[in-house]
C-alpha cells in the first residue's frame, strides 16, 4: 500500500514539476513576441470578419469614406475585398444579417465610387 502512495506522489510531483518548467519558459525563457501587422496578411476566414466589422460599424455611423479607409488596409479595391468577404460568407453560412450587412456595403461601395476609379 505504501508503494502504491509513493508512485501517486511522484506522479504528481513529476506533473507538477513538468507544468511549472513549462509555464517558466513559455513566460520568461522563450515569450510568444507580439508584432503588429497589417490586416493584410491575414487569413482569409480572418478577412472575411475584418470586413464584417467594418460593414457593421458602416451599418452604424454611415461612414462611408472611413470604411473605404478601413478596407485599404486589406489591400486592393474595396469592392472586390467586399465581393471575396461575401463569397466567403456564403459559402460559410453566415447569418443573413450579415450577409444584408455586407450586402449594403458593397452597394454603398459600387454607389459613390472613387474619383479616378472603375465602377
Amino acid at each position: 500500500m505504501q508503494s502504491r502512495k509513493a508512485r501517486w506522489l511522484a506522479f504528481l510531483i513529476a506533473i507538477a514539476v513538468g507544468l511549472g518548467l513549462g509555464l517558466y519558459y513559455g513566460w520568461v525563457v522563450s515569450p510568444v513576441a507580439y508584432v503588429d501587422t497589417a490586416p493584410n496578411t491575414l487569413r482569409e476566414d480572418y478577412k472575411a470578419d475584418y470586413v464584417l466589422m467594418v460593414a457593421e460599424a458602416y451599418q452604424g455611423d454611415g461612414d462611408l469614406a472611413s470604411a473605404r479607409r478601413a478596407l485599404a488596409l486589406l489591400g486592393g479595391d474595396p469592392v472586390a475585398v467586399v465581393r471575396s468577404a461575401i463569397a466567403f460568407g456564403t459559402a460559410h453560412g453566415y447569418a443573413s444579417q450579415d450577409l444584408y450587412a455586407l450586402q449594403q456595403l458593397l452597394t454603398a461601395l459600387q454607389s459613390h465610387p472613387v474619383e479616378g476609379s472603375s465602377p
